[in-house]
């Protein structure tokens, strides 16, 4: 009894070891599935209020802009800091991730980039805005402004032009 007893704590220790190896392991693998997940498959995890929802090519794109602004430090990521944008009246393009839950955390962003006159969009996934945002963390919403330094204007721009286009009027 007392032998068995006594073989235990090296038997935990070895079992948290292959835990963390097989975490390792996971994550590897979980990032590649993340890239094999498909634009039509993430659109299955949206919630309903997600509209207006971006096309794939214009979701791209605006993962392109955001990881640019990101690099230039013209973004704002997160709740908290593209609501505090907002209220001091700063303009720019609101993506605004579609898998967020519960959606209470993101349902007002819309209607206040609405009163702030600031033309917001969706898009499927908050991993890939997180990716582009240059962050390890899922990001569910982020403010690209046009920084004076920002070298993508003309890509700014022309976004901006579809994201206004897309989204609902109730004017």
């Amino acid at each position: 009894d007392s032998a068995s007893t006594m073989g235990e704590p090296p038997a935990k220790k070895q079992r948290t070891e292959k835990k963390s190896k097989k975490k390792t392991e996971g994550s590897a693998e979980d990032a590649a599935a993340a890239e094999e997940i498909t634009y039509e498959q993430r659109l299955k995890a949206v919630s309903p209020i997600s509209n207006p929802m971006a096309p794939k090519k214009l979701t791209k794109k605006l993962h392109k802009l955001v990881k640019k602004a990101s690099s230039a430090k013209g973004i704002r990521r997160g709740v908290k800091e593209v609501v505090k944008a907002l209220r001091k009246n700063e303009k720019g393009i609101c993506v605004i991730a579609g898998d967020i839950s519960p959606i209470d955390v993101i349902s007002h962003i819309p209607v206040f980039c609405e009163e702030k006159d600031v033309p917001y969009i969706y898009v499927p996934s908050k991993q890939d805005l997180g990716a582009a945002a240059s962050t390890k963390r899922p990001t569910s919403v982020v403010l690209v402004q046009c920084k004076p330094q920002f070298e993508e204007k003309e890509l700014y721009d022309k976004l901006m032009e579809e994201v206004r286009e897309s989204a609902p009027t109730f004017r």
